[in-house]
């Protein structure tokens, strides 16, 4: 017997829907590249995208064709999410801070037929574009007064023409939720990036489970500021949640660095923001140096890799701000584990509740996982055992885009590469990444704890371990470090910084310090090049 409910597609266009009718007065606050400060309503940015859909319309997008953006975090963006998708689309957002070739070649992977792009990468894109024969169309996120007298990109269009040429009355189209939606490739460390494609069904899922109060609890009375580029997973899915939940959105644009962000935290009273460790690190110096404080916010998101529990403890212990550390992937769209403390936990004393907070969360619903040995079993969630960390989920991907890699699951489970323990609470720790946990004698030292305990050093900005090779025992941990501006730290005092903190034998072999420590596209420490550049290091024990 089935049930007698309406069968109501799970569509993208529904949240903006939703938030005109119900949340329409709420505001959409973006720093532009234009240098001015934008405001506009959820009213105001459902019948842009309604105008931006009829544009795409007119410019020949059909069904399923890939529309790309290099783009900051705006209202434009927004108004392209919603566009894009719900017109049948799949929206493509491309990273601006990879190379050039690498955009080139996840262009023409994605085979992008339009490409719209920010003021700020014009250079850019005026390189990329020969080398992009698929694009019919490139469009400058921008208006009449702000585009170029002259550009090597023929026929360029302008967006605030095509909106102001186009009609605001459409009608967001109805078909299968499980269409695609949005395309998104990963980091692509080793090898050439591989396409994540999320569908409707799995990205409303998601939105659902990024809102809930056991996750992000998000809700209309919040202000959000997502620092996440919308550029990478969707900005973990925030410009869909707050349509979805009526909370007013402050978009950032290209100004990232701390004192940016703190006055746009203060002027529009922002209550929630997320992003990588490496962009927290310059907003809390710069609140540090200049002794102030978080008038409205209450909690930020970290994630993207793993948060020192230096920083964790310098935000809820002297400003207030509790962080919600999370762990995902491009893969799973990517919220997979958020650290929100269970009831019994809240009780326990400030060191406890820590110990538990550094841990990557718990699942949220939509997300099952284990920890599997290397015969393939599961493993006990003890807390103490380790093992390869395997999802499953209506938004965990089923294959990657076009095939790329052939059938990636394993009976069923998305191998993640990570290397976790959960402990009885379902709390999951990472120790490392599969590529980068050092092997010592036979045994696993971590990486990951190793620089926790490095980054806790009052003069560390910055640090990274990573294995060095060893005559006897094959690898050693050696630890690559970057001081802070005008502090002295030797190897020695480092290195007894350790005492007493982890196992004796776990301690790194050595210590070099470093002017920069290489970042990835979106804000990840590139160990794999670090391994290059240190692959003869010679140890002081070898």
């Amino acid at each position: 017997m089935l049930g007698q409910m309406m069968q109501q597609p799970l569509l993208i266009s529904s949240l903006l829907v939703h938030a005109e009718r119900h949340h329409g007065e709420q505001q959409v606050v973006s720093r532009r590249v234009e240098g001015d400060l934008h405001r506009q309503t959820f009213r105001e940015l459902a019948a842009r995208s309604r105008r931006m859909a009829n544009a795409l319309k007119a410019l020949g997008v059909a069904d399923g064709e890939r529309v790309g953006t290099l783009a900051w975090n705006g209202h434009r963006h927004m108004e392209l999410y919603y566009a894009v998708s719900g017109m049948g689309a799949v929206l493509h957002t491309l990273n601006p801070r990879l190379h050039a070739e690498q955009l080139a070649w996840i262009a023409n992977h994605a085979e992008d037929r339009v490409v719209f792009f920010d003021l700020t990468f014009l250079p850019l894109v005026e390189a990329v574009a020969p080398h992009l024969p698929q694009v019919r169309q490139f469009v400058l996120m921008t208006d009449r007064a702000h585009m170029p007298a002259s550009s090597t990109i023929a026929h360029l269009l302008c967006y605030e023409d095509l909106l102001d040429a186009a009609s605001d009355r459409f009608d967001w189209p109805r078909f299968d939720e499980n269409r695609a939606s949005s395309l998104c490739y990963t980091s692509g460390t080793t090898g050439n990036p591989k396409g994540a494609l999320y569908s409707h069904r799995s990205t409303v899922l998601h939105t659902y489970a990024v809102a809930l109060p056991d996750s992000l609890g998000l809700s209309s009375r919040d202000v959000i500021l997502p620092v996440v580029p919308m550029f990478h997973v969707n900005a973990w899915g925030l410009p869909y949640a707050a349509c979805m939940v009526g909370a007013k959105l402050v978009f950032p644009g290209p100004h990232l660095d701390g004192k940016s962000l703190y006055e746009l935290f203060e002027s529009e009273q922002v209550t929630v923001s997320a992003g990588v460790p490496t962009v927290w690190q310059g907003l809390l110096a710069h609140v540090q140096a200049n002794q102030l404080r978080f008038g409205s916010m209450t909690r930020t998101v970290i994630g993207g890799s793993a948060c020192p529990p230096a920083m964790m403890r310098t935000f809820q212990e002297t400003y207030g701000v509790t962080v919600l550390h999370a762990w995902g992937m491009t893969e799973l769209s990517p919220l997979g584990t958020v650290g929100v403390l269970k009831g019994h936990q809240e009780r326990l004393d400030a060191q406890a509740r820590m110990a538990i907070q550094s841990k990557q969360g718990r699942g949220i619903f939509g997300i099952d996982m284990k920890i599997v040995g290397e015969d393939g079993e599961e493993l006990a969630w003890d807390g103490k055992t380790s093992g390869e960390l395997m999802v499953r989920g209506p938004w965990v991907i089923q294959q990657y885009f076009k095939g790329e890699g052939g059938d990636p699951l394993r009976e069923g489970w998305f191998p993640t590469g990570d290397v976790a323990l959960i402990d009885a609470d379902g709390f999951m720790q990472i120790t490392d990444r599969s590529k980068d946990v050092i092997k010592s004698g036979g045994e696993w030292i971590g990486s990951i704890e190793l620089e926790n305990i490095a980054m806790a050093h009052p003069a560390v900005a910055m640090a990274a371990c990573i294995a060095a090779r060893h005559p006897k025992w094959d690898e050693r941990p050696l630890l690559v470090v970057m001081r802070k501006a005008g502090a002295e730290l030797t190897r020695e005092g480092l290195l007894q910084f350790y005492e007493g903190k982890i196992a004796r034998w776990w301690t790194p072999d050595d210590v070099v310090f470093v002017d920069a420590i290489p970042l990835g596209a979106t804000g990840k420490m590139q160990k794999n090049k670090l391994r290059e550049m240190f692959r003869d290091h010679r140890l002081p024990t070898a």
